[in-house]
């Protein structure tokens, strides 16, 4: 296994430009497969012209895939994001049911890259493509974490067995899933989830609601959308193991305040 970024790290085999072809041809000789993580991400909205957007996530990956079909490469895992569903994740009078069925409505240079760089890999035939749209996993206040594992968020370590599982069950073509925490919601609660998610909450997700009482803090008021990793559940074998109890578990006295 090789690991290249363009910054050293204890995973990093070899530094360099994910956009440097010969350094890419070099590298993927001998290697069966590919796990793509790298991009230009949310923090770099505004910061990082968005020319360097294109050509990180899109041309790059494109360079990417090329290499590896032309290196016999057949299985190619991609890691992109629910955050390309933009607008479409929001509505106003109830929470929005996100999966795979959902168009994208994208609104940064972010999400539009993650997303043109998503219909490079479909157009792509050579390779057996899976793109997971992962959802939030960097840290937070414990509540708001906490209470996104049910609808929003998921643990980094889960994200990496959904990895491990589409590498070993490759197929032709492409398929991409959503990659978020189990959600007790159902399309049902999605106009109760938005207008009283407490009582929502207190049916769906009762031992949440029991520690946040314990610890003093209030529930959410009211949530606009839930991903669901139901697909990826059903087909990749995948079942997200670190929920809220996890987060609330790990955290120190100081992270909870």
């Amino acid at each position: 296994m090789l690991g290249l970024d363009r910054s050293p790290s204890t995973s990093t085999q070899i530094v360099g430009d994910i956009g440097d072809e010969t350094l890419l041809r070099r590298t993927l000789q001998g290697l069966d497969a590919v796990v793509h993580t790298a991009a230009l991400h949310a923090p770099h909205v505004g910061v990082i012209d968005d020319p360097e957007f294109e050509r990180v996530n899109v041309h790059a990956t494109r360079l990417l895939a090329g290499i590896a079909a032309q290196s016999g490469i057949t299985r190619f895992v991609f890691t992109s994001t629910t955050a390309l569903y933009g607008a479409a994740s929001t509505a106003h009078r109830s929470a929005t049911w996100v999966d795979e069925q959902l168009e994208p409505h994208p609104l940064t240079i972010y999400h539009r890259t993650k997303l043109a760089a998503e219909a490079v890999l479909e157009s792509h035939g050579a390779l057996a493509v899976t793109a997971l749209r992962m959802s939030r996993c960097f840290p937070e206040p414990v509540p708001i974490m906490a209470a996104y594992r049910l609808h929003r968020g998921v643990d980094a370590r889960d994200v990496a067995e959904a990895h491990a599982l589409a590498l070993a069950s490759a197929s032709p073509g492409f398929r991409r899933y959503v990659i978020s925490g189990a959600t007790p919601f159902e399309r049902e609660d999605v106009h109760e989830l938005m207008r009283d998610a407490p009582s929502a909450l207190r049916r769906r997700a009762p031992a949440l609601v029991d520690a946040f009482e314990r610890r003093g803090w209030p529930l959410p008021r009211s949530i606009d959308r839930v991903y669901s990793p139901a697909l990826a559940m059903r087909e990749l074998g995948w079942q997200p193991r670190y929920g809220f109890d996890e987060v609330l578990t790990s955290a120190s006295p100081a992270s909870s305040r």
